[in-house]
């Protein structure tokens, strides 16, 4: 059996750098082997103290329906602060906001768009749960996003389209202020009791309110009857990734506080990198291989926060062939005994369908 099905990660997902320069309806292009509409898109301003939130944007919504990660806002459609126009066979268009406040093409700034492949927009209906969802589903690359809305019942599942059993979840409210909801497997030895939120750097926190104490499976996820998941009537959306060798990784570490720090592997030379702690306080650092292509790694951007790009020699980590390892002391990223989740993306499996390993970098 091959290593990975997928040697070319750059089809599911790619990063893009872009200078800003305020024209409605500019267009960017992805620059990866292949061709990728993406599908869900995630737009960060790097160097504007704004301060400036991220974008959140998917195919399955519209384009022109955002929502910041660090904030509960519920989600903003033509937004004023300028938005996603369009979603392109090749990258995405941009277009001005109302108030001239240009929190995704403002002149001169820089930005980051991290962009994944579902189905290019195409949806179907899942009745596998006690709620009919709709899916749009890339089951080679294990990633789906779901809508659905929600009925007030303890316990209600609906249909993620995946056909494995997700590692990374996250739920958003549409209707209301909802904090961002986020499962991961590796959260705790009983991460279905766990809540963490993207909008904010707490510790995760045993409760069941969130997936009602029940682990996900290949076909379902199960919800309780709150907020942030299920309250009846109110619209949500979810993103699924299950993992997938060569391309996909969700993972745990404990850090040791050294500049020698902590091995991770992934089975791939990451492109994307999301940590959290999760014992503490902390931070979700993200940092990928096109705004810092060589090692060591610093280039640090926060989904919680709309600070701008940090770089510093306790933030430093190297991205090697097969995974990453820690060379700074940072608390969000390598204390002593500290306790970590991540979730990594492929620049290039650690060996290709054929056998042919990835070099480092």
């Amino acid at each position: 059996m091959a290593y990975t099905t997928i040697d070319d990660p750059s089809a599911h997902h790619q990063t893009k750098i872009y200078t800003g320069n305020g024209n409605d309806g500019q267009a960017y292009t992805f620059d990866g082997n292949s061709d990728m509409q993406p599908d869900w898109l995630w737009v960060k301003n790097r160097n504007n103290s704004g301060p400036y939130s991220g974008h959140i944007f998917d195919s399955s919504r519209g384009a022109n329906k955002s929502f910041f990660p660090d904030e509960a806002n519920a989600e903003a459609t033509n937004s004023s602060y300028g938005y996603l126009g369009a979603f392109q066979s090749d990258g995405f268009t941009v277009t001005s906001g109302s108030s001239g406040d240009e929190r995704v093409n403002n002149n001169n700034d820089l930005y980051v768009a991290w962009g994944w492949k579902a189905n290019g927009a195409t949806t179907s209906s899942n009745t596998s749960g006690t709620i009919t969802s709709t899916v749009q589903t890339n089951t080679t690359a294990g990633f789906s996003i779901v809508t659905y809305t929600g009925n007030g019942t303890a316990g209600a599942t609906f249909g993620h389209g995946l056909g494995a059993v997700p590692a990374w979840i996250l739920v958003k409210g549409r209707d209301d202020d909802r904090n961002w909801g986020i499962y991961h497997h590796k959260n705790t030895s009983a991460p279905e009791t766990e809540i963490l939120n993207l909008n904010n750097n707490n510790a995760t926190v045993d409760n069941n309110n969130r997936w009602n104490d029940t682990a996900p499976t290949s076909t379902l996820l199960t919800i309780r009857l709150s907020g942030e998941v299920n309250v009846d009537g109110e619209k949500y959306v979810a993103y699924f990734f299950a993992e997938k060798q060569g391309y996909s990784k969700f993972g745990s570490y404990t850090g040791n506080g050294n500049a020698d720090g902590t091995f991770v592997y992934t089975g791939f030379k990451p492109a994307f990198i999301m940590r959290k702690r999760t014992d503490s306080a902390g931070d979700w650092v993200i940092t990928d291989s096109v705004r810092d292509p060589d090692n060591v790694s610093d280039e640090n951007l926060y989904a919680n926060l709309s600070y701008v790009e940090y770089s510093g020699s306790e933030t430093q980590f190297d991205i090697l062939s097969n995974g990453f390892k820690m060379r700074g002391t940072w608390a969000s990223t390598n204390a002593d005994g500290a306790t970590y989740v991540y979730m990594a993306f492929a620049e290039s499996p650690f060996v290709s369908s054929e056998g042919v390993p990835t070099t480092a970098r």
